[in-house]
């Protein structure tokens, strides 16, 4: 795991003593993803400069120093991340004459490339990637990223310079540096709490979308092509479903786990796992003792709020799998003194508040391993989320169910504030208490006035479902994937389309940017083997009812997971990894927030229109509304743009 960054000057004017200097200081903006070595290369007929740090996991040695030469002196790469299949990939070339000089999978990525040619090469790998590769013979530069978005890749042009880099940091580093907020990705900010690929939060530097690889040849603008496309693959596998029994369903689905984490097991530092209690994180690490030969060192936090706090089902799991689990009890300073790093960490907006937790795990994690398996991704590719379950049966009904009468009933939902209905539900059962909640019923309320399915979606996945409203400068209502008419001819059963349109979407854009930036921002490197390719080309093709039954979602992969765990540990409602945010901005936030969210201050930015957000704020702090979603995203922006970083 490391970090790159480059840029080509397209006049060809810049010296080569100034092309390695101005790649140093991209790099050394990404120290924290990588501080174990770095490097520099140029190319000054090219006005090429390439800049990499360098965290070491696999060959600690000198011979896994980037940038790396293939051995035929072609191919220039700078690389982030792990290719699990290089053994086999290595021992192919290594038949086909290749001479190897050291064991990382860098120069296996380099050599696979020089013999196979790019997009063949790409399409064998298995793994979490993206790299830079300079072709000195065409004078040709490829950006490439791996399928499912796990590791990030930026670039654009500023200045007469084509810049990238695996975060924008680097980017801002270079001298050539002028973008702007740009607007319309701003209203996507807000819909959707963070900024989704294909823009960045600034005008003219974009994400390079997963699945995809980027040429530029000189002279010509750049080129953009798929080499694995996800709603192909979709729109084909739904088309022919599995036609499996349970117990063959649930051999295949193991047996293809088991081999995703065992190759995501392989390092030469020490490797642990995040351990939440969950389904996810309790498969993974179940099928990481079942094949490791001494205890997997297991981590989780706990809060002192008992609905947030996890902390006791992740200690009982791990003392069935007997790993060696390590908890940290986290109190609500602890994490809220995290809040005025995040616009630094995190480097665009980003609105989710489990960024919070996720750090701190993190960090807790870096003090005993270099490497941590996550169990993230299965809600998106099983059917883990509420919305699933919905589309699955209830909303089927409910849609019969003239408009004007849900609406009626919406409006009554919405009569109670969620607060005097939390307290309407104090007496019920604790394991009620926590489906049974008022921000849950107002998210019903919601459901009720959907007008159909692509706006029932658009409903449960917007933050600001209005954005428009608030950003001034013609921001726009922001993406809108679920109106994509093609998408609901191809794919028109619901729970399929909306499980295309969160692995697309809300996976990379916020869960996975999450990961990466919270876990390399103490240089540490997470894994996600639920979403290896193969598992997600397996789940593409499963019928409704190998994913949601009885009710209940990830039935297939539950059934996993009771393989290696009891049932009984692994049953308590999702709660999601969050922090109490709601009561913070009432309390110790408040004063904060305030002053970022203050009419005179949004005014003088020119950002946001002040009415709206003043009126959400006012009524989340009589707490007529929960708002806390919605706020969070504007603050993060208010801070990120102000550099406003202290809570005092």
């Amino acid at each position: 795991m490391c970090g790159f960054a480059g840029f080509i000057d397209l006049a060809r004017r810049t010296p080569e003593a100034d092309l390695l200097a101005q790649a140093e200081g991209m790099a050394a903006r990404l120290y924290h993803r990588g501080p174990d070595g770095g490097g520099v290369w140029a190319d000054a007929g090219a006005g090429l400069g390439l800049g990499h740090r360098r965290l070491s996991i696999l060959d600690l040695s000198p011979a896994g120093h980037q940038p790396m030469v293939s051995s035929d002196g072609r191919y220039v790469i700078a690389y982030n991340g792990e290719v699990y299949n290089f053994p086999e990939l290595r021992a192919e070339l290594e038949a086909g004459g290749v001479v190897f000089r050291g064991s990382c999978d860098t120069e296996v990525v380099v050599e696979a490339i020089a013999a196979w040619g790019l997009e063949a090469a790409l399409g064998r790998m298995v793994g979490m990637f993206a790299f830079a590769l300079w072709d000195k013979a065409e004078r040709i530069l490829y950006l490439a990223r791996d399928r499912l978005g796990i590791k990030p890749l930026y670039w654009g042009t500023c200045g007469g310079h084509f810049l990238f880099a695996s975060e924008i940091k680097a980017l801002r580093a270079h001298p050539a540096w002028t973008a702007e907020v740009d607007r319309e990705a701003l209203a996507n900010y807000l819909r959707f709490g963070y900024v989704p690929a294909p823009r960045s939060i600034y005008a003219g530097i974009a994400k390079l979308e997963p699945g995809t690889f980027l040429t530029l040849r000189d002279g010509s603008e750049a080129e953009i092509r798929h080499y694995w496309d996800l709603r192909k693959i979709t729109i084909s596998a739904h088309a022919r479903q599995w036609d499996l029994d349970d117990i063959e369903a649930t051999d295949r689905l193991d047996g293809l786990l088991r081999d995703a984490v065992m190759g995501r097991m392989a390092a030469d530092v020490p490797l642990g796992a995040f351990l939440s209690g969950g389904v996810d994180s309790s498969t993974v690490t179940a099928l990481m003792q079942a094949q490791s030969s001494r205890p997997v060192e297991t981590f989780s936090i706990g809060f002192s709020e008992s609905a947030f706090d996890e902390s006791s089902e992740a200690a009982a799991v791990a003392h069935h799998l007997g790993t060696d689990h390590a908890e940290l009890m986290v109190s609500p300073a602890d994490a809220r003194a995290v809040i005025p790093d995040l616009p630094r960490i995190y480097d665009e907006p980003f609105g989710d508040s489990s960024q919070i937790p996720t750090y701190l795990v993190s960090r807790m994690a870096r003090g005993q391993v270099s490497v941590a398996l996550s169990g993230d991704g299965g809600d998106e590719i099983f059917a883990g989320y509420n919305r699933h379950r919905l589309a699955a049966g209830p909303w089927q009904r409910l849609e019969r169910i003239p408009l004007a009468l849900r609406g009626m009933a919406a409006s009554c939902l919405r009569t109670l504030p969620p607060r005097l209905w939390d307290m309407l539900f104090t007496p019920s059962p604790s394991r009620l208490r926590h489906v049974l909640t008022g921000d849950r019923m107002h998210k019903l309320a919601m459901t009720l006035a959907s007008a159909n399915d692509a706006d029932l979606y658009g409903r449960l996945v917007s933050q600001w479902s209005d954005p428009g409203a608030l950003v001034l400068g013609g921001g726009g209502e922001g993406e809108q994937i679920w109106n994509d008419p093609g998408l609901v001819r191809d794919l028109p059963e619901i729970m399929a389309r909306m499980r295309y349109m969160d692995t697309v979407g809300y996976l990379p854009g916020d869960i996975l940017t999450k990961l990466d930036r919270a876990s390399m921002a103490v240089s540490l490197e997470a894994r996600v083997p639920l979403i290896d390719h193969r598992v997600a080309e397996f789940a593409a093709g499963l019928p409704p009812h190998m994913l949601i039954r009885n009710g209940r979602g990830k039935w297939l992969l539950r059934q996993v997971l009771h393989r290696y765990v009891p049932e009984e540990l692994v049953t308590r409602p999702k709660t999601g990894f969050g922090v109490p945010l709601d009561s913070w901005l009432r309390g110790p936030l408040r004063d904060w927030a305030e002053g970022l969210l203050s009419r005179s201050r949004l005014e003088e930015e020119g950002f946001f229109a002040p009415a709206p957000i003043r009126r959400a704020w006012r009524e989340h702090l009589s707490g007529r509304r929960n708002h806390q979603h919605k706020l969070w995203a504007v603050l993060m922006f208010q801070a990120w743009q102000t550099g406003e970083h202290s809570l005092n």
